[in-house]
């Protein structure tokens, strides 16, 4: 969602006074409402994967009262495609994909040769097929300093955020090939524990044994946010830390997108692929000649790709530049 913002952003600049609607997850929509390019969001009612053919054909006819002149699909899949054909929007784009043949009527294909990002392959999207790729907008979400003072009183942080503050986000949904261990986000967590910053750690509710293993080896000194803030909250918070270190990650996309100081440590995953959108961000990744491999779990059994980057190294970008 927040590599999407590039394309609302490029939309923007070639078409100034278009209004720009998101049907997305509604877990997202916190994201959305960050993003001055949207005029809003529309909760999309289908779990991950669900097909429910009928469901998306209904949703397709209520909105065709909008009248919108255009849908634009990230997604690749057929079923993304149903609604907005039965909305009855003249111009329908994106990628081939699964044989979406009719469902789109400007449908392109994809070259991931040239279109090596994700952002790309986004931001491609915004202008015709025969056009030169735009130039990538850098995310920009916005913060509401109200919503951070409220934030910050409801978890008693008032204090708190005054000094220099380190997010450490360890999670990564897609599995553990993505997570540099705990350990070693523990070791950073004692650097600036040590120098007087203040440590929080973010994350969902997966993440609580991650971020619970690693104030454990602080000895509890960190703020532990996984689990038990809104996305909002979490977003606020963030906006208070002057450096993010995370895995290739969601909350590693927010932090670039809230002009923070990012490293982003990769392991399975490609850092020239979906990099942080920041052009000072830093990528830490050792590329191993079995990496990117791409897996949930490392195939090999070593974990090498991530369990060789120390924390020294990280530590030095940290504190140190």
């Amino acid at each position: 969602m927040v590599m999407a913002q590039s394309l609302f952003m490029a939309l923007k600049q070639h078409h100034k006074d278009c209004a720009i609607d998101v049907l997305a997850p509604n877990w997202s929509l916190p994201i959305l409402e960050r993003m001055p390019e949207v005029r809003k969001g529309i909760a999309m009612p289908f779990l991950h994967g669900q097909f429910d053919f009928k469901g998306r054909k209904e949703l397709g006819m209520s909105l065709r009262s909008e009248q919108y002149d255009q849908a634009i699909l990230l997604p690749n899949s057929w079923k993304s495609a149903i609604t907005p054909y039965f909305a009855n929007i003249p111009k329908r784009t994106g990628y081939v994909g699964e044989m979406r043949w009719g469902l789109l009527n400007d449908s392109r294909k994809l070259d991931k040769k040239h279109l090596t990002k994700t952002v790309q392959r986004f931001v491609a999207l915004a202008t015709p097929p025969s056009d030169e790729l735009p130039e990538i907008p850098q995310p920009r979400l916005l913060i509401d300093q109200v919503g951070v003072d409220n934030t910050k009183e409801t978890f008693a942080l008032n204090d708190v955020t005054e000094g220099n503050v380190l997010g450490l986000c360890p999670g990564a949904e897609y599995g553990p090939a993505k997570r540099w261990p705990e350990e070693r986000y523990a070791e950073v967590a004692k650097l600036a524990l040590q120098k007087g910053w203040q440590v929080l750690l973010f994350g969902s509710g997966k993440d609580e044994p991650v971020t619970a293993v690693i104030n454990d080896l602080t000895g509890g000194q960190c703020y532990d946010f996984a689990g038990k803030t809104s996305l909002p909250q979490a977003l606020d918070l963030m906006s208070t830390c002057d450096v993010v270190v995370s895995n290739d990650s969601g909350l590693m996309h927010v932090a670039a997108a809230l002009d923070i100081k990012t490293v982003a440590v990769y392991g399975s995953s490609d850092p020239n692929f979906t990099p942080p959108l920041h052009a000072e961000a830093e990528v830490i990744s050792l590329g191993l000649s079995c990496s990117p491999c791409f897996k949930r779990e490392c195939p090999l059994g070593h974990l090498d790709c991530l369990v060789k980057i120390s924390a020294d190294s990280i530590g030095k970008i940290v504190f140190d530049s």
